[in-house]
C-alpha cells in the first residue's frame, strides 16, 4: 500500500521530470530531468509485491541508468570539444552517436530494446500504459531537438531494425502486454526513421501514437485481459469495448481507412519524395509483417 502523499509526491515527480528535460536547453539539466522520472517510477513498477515486478523494476533501473551514463558521457565529451552544454550545440559526431544510442535505450527502439517487453510483461497495466506513452515524451523530444546534427543513416537503419523487430516480435507472442510492447517498437521505428527527413513529422507519429494506445490499455485494464485467449472470452461479456479494441488495433497497424494510416501514408509520401524508394518499400515490407499480429488480434476478436 502506497500512501496518498507518496502517490502524490511521485506522480509529480513524474511530470515534473518529464517537463523539466522537455523545457531545459541544458543537457545537465535535461539529464536531472531524466533521472527525477526514473527515481519516481521505479516505486510504481516494483508495487505488485512479485518477484515479476521486482525483477522488472531492476531491469528497468539498470538500463535507464546505463543509458543516462551514456548521455553524461556523450555531453560531457561535446562540452570538452566545444566549451558548450547547450543541447542544440551538440556539434561533435562521437557525441551524437553516443546520445542517439542512450536515446534509443531510454525509449525502448531497437537494437537496444531487449528491456522494454520484459519490464512490461512484469509491471500492472497501468505502469504499461505509463511506460509506452508518457516515458517516451522526454526522450523523443531530446532526438527531435538534436535531429539536425544526427546522420540520417544512423537514424534510418535504427528505424528500421525497429520496426523489423516488433513485427517480428509481436508475432509469435500470446501475451498482451508484450505484444503491445512490440507493437510499441514497430510504432518508434516509424517514429525514428521519419525524424531524419521531418522531424515534425515524427512528432504526429508518436502523438497519434499515444493517442490510439491509451484506450488500449484502458480497456485491457477495465476487461482485465492478459492473454489472446481472454481476447476470445471477453466478447461475449463487453462486446463494443472489445470491438473498440480491434479496431483501435487495426489502426494502430497503419491500415487504412484509420488514422493510424495517416503518419505512416505521409513518412512513405517523405521518403519517395527525397528518393529513398529502397527505404520506403522495406519500411513496407516490414509494416507487413507486424500488420499480420494486429490482424490475429482483430480476427481472434471478431471469430
Amino acid at each position: 500500500y502506497i500512501t496518498p502523499t507518496a502517490i502524490t509526491i511521485i506522480t509529480l515527480s513524474i511530470i515534473m521530470g518529464t517537463i523539466l528535460t522537455m523545457s531545459s536547453s541544458n543537457w545537465l539539466m535535461a539529464w536531472i530531468g531524466l533521472e527525477l522520472n526514473m527515481l519516481a517510477i521505479l516505486p510504481i513498477i516494483s508495487k505488485p509485491k512479485t518477484t515479476r515486478a521486482s525483477e522488472a523494476t531492476i531491469k528497468y533501473f539498470l538500463t535507464q541508468a546505463i543509458a543516462s551514463a551514456m548521455m553524461l558521457l556523450s555531453s560531457t565529451t561535446n562540452a570538452w570539444q566545444t566549451g558548450n552544454w547547450d543541447i542544440l550545440e551538440l556539434k561533435n559526431k562521437f557525441s551524437t552517436t553516443i546520445m542517439t544510442l542512450s536515446l534509443m535505450m531510454k525509449m525502448g527502439a531497437a537494437p537496444v530494446h531487449f528491456w522494454l517487453p520484459e519490464v512490461l510483461q512484469g509491471t500492472t497495466l497501468q505502469t504499461a500504459l505509463l511506460i509506452t506513452t508518457w516515458q517516451k515524451l522526454a526522450p523523443v523530444t531530446l532526438m527531435y531537438m538534436i535531429s539536425n546534427n544526427i546522420q540520417p543513416a544512423l537514424l534510418m537503419s535504427a528505424g528500421l531494425l525497429s520496426m523489423v523487430v516488433g513485427g517480428l516480435g509481436g508475432i509469435n507472442q500470446t501475451q498482451l502486454r508484450k505484444t503491445m510492447a512490440y507493437s510499441s517498437i514497430n510504432n518508434l521505428g516509424w517514429t525514428i526513421m521519419i525524424m531524419a527527413l521531418s522531424p515534425n513529422l515524427a512528432i504526429m507519429n508518436i502523438t497519434i501514437y499515444i493517442i490510439m494506445t491509451t484506450p488500449v490499455f484502458l480497456m485491457m485494464k477495465n476487461t482485465s485481459m492478459k492473454t489472446l485467449q481472454n481476447l476470445t472470452t471477453t466478447w461475449t461479456t463487453s462486446t463494443a469495448m472489445t470491438l473498440s479494441i480491434a479496431l483501435l488495433m487495426l489502426s494502430t497497424s497503419g491500415l487504412p481507412p484509420f488514422t493510424g494510416f495517416m503518419p505512416k501514408m505521409l513518412a512513405l509520401n517523405e521518403l519517395i519524395t527525397q528518393k529513398l524508394t529502397t527505404l520506403a518499400t522495406l519500411a513496407i515490407m516490414t509494416s507487413l509483417i507486424s500488420l499480420l499480429f494486429y490482424l490475429r488480434i482483430a480476427y481472434l476478436i471478431m471469430m
